[in-house]
Formats: C-alpha cells, structure tokens, sequence
C-alpha cells in the first residue's frame, strides 16, 4: 500500500503540471472504487485548481467552491499523460485541464477513492479524527508521551494508529523502531521519555529520507512521475528476516504483529 513518502512523492510529482490550471472535463470511467464516485466530483469543472495538498495519505486538489479528496488505496497511482493517450483497462478517472494536461488514475484493485466535498476537508469524516502530520512541530517528545500513558498496546501498532499520528505505515513504524533500539512489542506505556525522543527522530528520519528518495517501490508504486522510488534498496530490517542484522550481524527475527509483517533485531532492539 502506497504510504506517506509515497503519496507525498506522488504531490510533489503532480503539482507542477496541474497546479493553478483550470480544469476542463473530469472523466469517471469506473465509478466503483472503495467508495462509489460521487456525481459531485463534477463540480470542479471550470474551476482553476488552488492547492495540491496531502493530508496522512489522503492528497487534496483544492478549489475555490470544495476539494477533491484522493486516496491511493492499495495499488492506485496518479501520471500525467498525454491527453490523446488511450486509457488501459485500470485507469478508471481523468482531470482533463484546459491546455490539455491530464491528470489519470490507475487502480487495478479499485480500493482507492476520488470524493468531493464543498466543506473544509479537515471536517471531513475521514480526514477529522487524524493525528498530527509525523513531519511537523506537532509531533514531538511530550506529544507521544502524553498519548502513551497507561497504554498497554505494542510500540509498532502504537505508533501505526493514525489517530495518534497519520502515514508511519508498516514499513516505516519497522525501520524507525530499529533506528531509535526499541522491540515492537514493548508496551507503548513502558517506553522511557528518552526512547519517545529518538523514536521520533527516527520516524521524522526514515519518512523525509523515503521521500527524498522517491519512496519505497513495492508491488505496484510508481510516482507522479512514473519513476519508482529507490528506499526500498537502504531499509535496514523490513523484508530481511533471517538475515544478518546491518549493525550487530544477529539474524533478524521476522514476526505477525497485529496482523503486518514485523522484522526486528533482538540485539539492538530492546
């Protein structure tokens, strides 16, 4: 599943053609994503879109009279191609601009999303009960800290909820749990203040190095651009159980934790 690097990669790689354009035709092919496509998403049309903003991994083309709300879901991808380019069977919607950029999204799978919404997007009731962006001010020391008290759950889901905060997916919340030493099953409750401080340095570490990157390529992501991203090629314990630890050569346990593949170091990770 694309996660935050991926979607902010897929912002960063889209906004450039699309931004401040007006756009023409919005052209919905397979309206059944993970949630119907609403006939409202019309409502954009002839209107010069404003922002290109991500929220968690939702991203939102902002207009002046609502936004469209876009989530990759599982196997979904954004490109700009040529308007003349024949559609192939996955790419299911189209934001046609006026000087013919085309905006196309691919989802073999069909569990993304294009909704609208005429009210501030940050009510929306997907988008409300979010925690604070990893990358920002808001997530700090003192903030994790007072939302682990008493918590008996493990570190790794902890720090995976997105009500605590948005887009450290699976493969992140792995390799940022081994930068700061902690094992993901510790209660998030037991973890000391000095811990939560180098885990959120990791976390702000692993995302904006992914980012810089590209992302991490598994399966179906690619960028806005189409190129994919190279992260993948640096993780340091996800998708290597059984082999030897980067730091101490220990062979790398690989464990189910709460349902998603866990690798850790039973040396550095305690």
């Amino acid at each position: 599943m694309p996660e935050l690097p991926e979607v902010e990669t897929t912002r960063r790689g889209i906004a450039p053609h699309v931004l401040g354009k007006r756009v023409k035709q919005v052209i919905v092919r397979e309206p059944r994503l993970r949630w119907p496509v609403p006939d409202s998403i019309h409502d954009c049309e002839g209107r010069k879109l404003q922002s290109v903003e991500r929220r968690g991994k939702y991203l939102l083309l902002g207009f002046s009279n609502g936004t469209l709300i876009i989530h990759l879901g599982m196997s979904g991808s954004l490109r700009i191609t040529a308007p003349d380019e024949p559609p192939l069977f996955h790419d299911h919607v189209d934001l046609l601009c006026n000087d013919g950029t085309c905006l196309r999204y691919c989802d073999p799978r069909r569990f993304g999303a294009w909704l609208w919404t005429s009210d501030d997007p940050a009510l929306h009731p997907l988008l409300g009960s979010l925690g604070p962006e990893p990358l920002t001010d808001a997530f700090s020391t003192a903030y994790l800290v007072e939302q682990a008290q008493g918590r008996k759950t493990a570190i790794k889901s902890f720090l995976m909820d997105s009500h605590v905060v948005v887009g450290v997916g699976n493969i992140y919340a792995n390799e940022a749990l081994f930068m700061a030493g902690i094992h993901p099953k510790r209660q998030a409750g037991r973890v000391s203040v000095p811990r939560y401080e180098k885990l959120v340095a990791a976390v702000k570490t692993v995302l904006n190095d992914s980012i810089v990157m590209g992302g991490t390529t598994l399966r179906d992501f690619v960028g806005g651009d189409g190129k994919p991203g190279y992260f993948q090629q640096t993780l340091r314990v996800y998708g290597r159980g059984g082999e030897p630890c980067r730091t101490c050569k220990t062979p790398l346990t690989e464990i189910r934790l709460g349902q998603r593949t866990t690798v850790f170091c039973k040396t550095c990770q305690t």
